[in-house]
C-alpha cells in the first residue's frame, strides 16, 4: 500500500491544500486546522451550516495566511501575536485562541455575508483528544476531535459503485476531507486495522468517522449537491456499535511520533483488530 494523497486544511472548513509531503506532528499534519472561523458566540463555523465556506481559498506562508474568496479579492492575515484572545468552542471543547484582529474578521464577514471572527490555535492554546478513545494525552487543534483522518481509495471506489448502482453519481474524495489517503487496500479493510506505519510514524486508528452533511457539499461549488454519499452510507455503512453511531467512512487516527510523510510512501499495517468494526447493514 502507498500514500495516494495528503490533505491539509489550514482554516477549519475552508479549501484544502494537497502537498506532495508534509511533516506529521503529535497534533496531526503541520498547519492542519490551526485557524478557524467562529460566530458571535464563539462557536465554530463549518460547512454543515454554511456550505460556501468551501470556497474560501487559503495559502499559508511563514508569516500568516493569504486569503481569497470569489468576487471579493484577496487579503493577507498575519499570524496573530496572541495578545488579543477569545474563548471559542469546538463541539464540547472550549479553547483559548488568539484573535486575528477586528479588521480581518470584519473583512471576512463582508466576504461571506455573515458575522464571523478568525482565530488561531497558537502555543498558548490547548486541546486534547477525548480519553474515551485513547489512553494518553494527545494534542489536537481545531479538527473535529482527532489529529488525522485516514481514508482509502478502494473504499471510495466501492462506495461510488454502490451509489452509481442505485442511480446516483459518484463522489470525489474531497467530500470527505481526509488528511491521509491510502491506495492499494481492499475496500473497507481499514475497519480491521488497529495501527498503520508510514514515513516512520505509527498511527493508531482509534475511532471510525461518522459522516455528516459536509459530505453532500460540492467542494468546487460551495453548495449542497443532493443526498449522496450520505444516503448510501446510511444504508450500507451504518455502525453496529453504539459507542460510535452513525454512517461510517474513514478512520480517525492519532500519531505515536513525528516524521515526514510523502505521497508514494509505503504504508504498512502493523497491528490488526481482533474483530473488524461491526457494520449493522
Amino acid at each position: 500500500m502507498r500514500i495516494s494523497s495528503l490533505g491539509i486544511y489550514p482554516i477549519k472548513g475552508a479549501r484544502g491544500l494537497f502537498p506532495d509531503e508534509s511533516a506529521s506532528t503529535p497534533a496531526g499534519l503541520e498547519g492542519d486546522r490551526r485557524w478557524m472561523l467562529v460566530d458571535e458566540t464563539g462557536r465554530f463555523v463549518s460547512q454543515r451550516e454554511f456550505p460556501p465556506l468551501a470556497l474560501l481559498d487559503v495559502l499559508p506562508d511563514e508569516d500568516g495566511l493569504h486569503l481569497s474568496f470569489p468576487d471579493a479579492g484577496e487579503r493577507f492575515v498575519p499570524t496573530p501575536d496572541g495578545e488579543e484572545r477569545l474563548s471559542v468552542t469546538v463541539w464540547s471543547d472550549e479553547v483559548n485562541a488568539a484573535h486575528a484582529g477586528a479588521d480581518h474578521s470584519a473583512a471576512i464577514t463582508a466576504w461571506l455575508g455573515r458575522s464571523v471572527r478568525l482565530v488561531f490555535f497558537d502555543d498558548a492554546s490547548r486541546r486534547l483528544v477525548s480519553r474515551d478513545w485513547t489512553d494518553r494525552d494527545v494534542p489536537v487543534g481545531f479538527a473535529d476531535g482527532f489529529p488525522l483522518l485516514v481514508a482509502t481509495t478502494a473504499s471510495l471506489r466501492e462506495l461510488s459503485r454502490r451509489i452509481v448502482s442505485a442511480g446516483g453519481e459518484a463522489v470525489p474524495m474531497n467530500r470527505f476531507r481526509p488528511n491521509l489517503v491510502i491506495d492499494g487496500a481492499e475496500p473497507f479493510a481499514e475497519d480491521g486495522w488497529a495501527a498503520i506505519e508510514a514515513g516512520g510514524v505509527v498511527f493508531d486508528l482509534v475511532k471510525p468517522c461518522a459522516r455528516c452533511a459536509v459530505t453532500t457539499v460540492d467542494q468546487d461549488q460551495g453548495k449542497r449537491d443532493g443526498k449522496e454519499p450520505l444516503a448510501t452510507l446510511g444504508k450500507t455503512r451504518r455502525s453496529g456499535d453504539s459507542q460510535a453511531p452513525g454512517a461510517l467512512f474513514g478512520w480517525n487516527a492519532v500519531p505515536r511520533g513525528i516524521g515526514i510523510l510523502k505521497v508514494g510512501d509505503e504504508v504498512r499495517v502493523v497491528e490488526r483488530r481482533e474483530n473488524s468494526w461491526p457494520i449493522a447493514v
